[in-house]
């Protein structure tokens, strides 16, 4: 069984193509009109052992807003398609990251219902770029991930002062969880409803 998905999306804001291979090794090849948030791409990709491309563009001469969420709606509905029936997954899963000053708490649950609780408190800054990453964009990303995914998602900052260490340990956070998560270790699907 493969457990990959391709998806496209064009709107009058963005256009999006997104494949994703939830067995794969860790290879990416994320381009985006937001530098800083290809970087974050790649993260989730490289640490989440998936073998991810992304292609995005965007109106980025209004705001990035637009780029970075709708990455979120397709990635997350792209991952849903590759999980498929969620036979056998892990399902949850857990973990604290840290980068440097910076420490993340993750908690998910592939469960089919939506839900994130996101609690990262950032100094204020934007990342400085072309065009520059504003950290409030994080959030979005996420809630339109889960709401796509159908999962819930706990995001915590235990502490940290920098905004870029803060974001990318949630990024690799979240990629952890999820590589643990999708880890196929039985037969059946994990729920007293039998379907997830």
């Amino acid at each position: 069984m493969t457990r990959s998905a391709t998806r496209t999306r064009t709107t009058a804001e963005t256009d999006i193509a997104i494949t994703i291979d939830l067995d794969g090794s860790g290879t990416t090849d994320v381009t985006t009109d937001v530098p800083f948030f290809s970087h974050m791409l790649d993260q989730l990709g490289r640490h989440g052992g998936f073998d991810l491309s992304v292609s995005a563009k965007g109106d980025v001469e209004i705001d990035a807003h637009h780029t970075v969420e709708d990455t979120g709606i397709l990635l997350g509905a792209a991952f849903a398609e590759a999980l498929g029936d969620k036979a056998g997954v892990q399902r949850f899963a857990s973990v604290q990251v840290p980068l440097d000053e910076a420490l993340v708490d993750v908690a998910l649950d592939l469960s089919g219902r939506p839900y994130l609780h996101y609690e990262v408190d950032f100094p204020g800054e934007k990342i400085l770029g072309d065009p520059p990453f504003d950290p409030q964009l994080c959030e979005e990303f996420w809630r339109a991930f889960i709401t796509s995914a159908g999962m819930t998602l706990h995001l915590v900052s235990v502490r940290g002062r920098n905004t870029h260490h803060l974001i990318e340990a949630s990024f690799k956070g979240v990629a952890r969880a999820l590589r643990a998560a999708v880890r196929v270790e039985g037969g059946g699907v994990p729920s007293t409803k039998g379907s997830l």
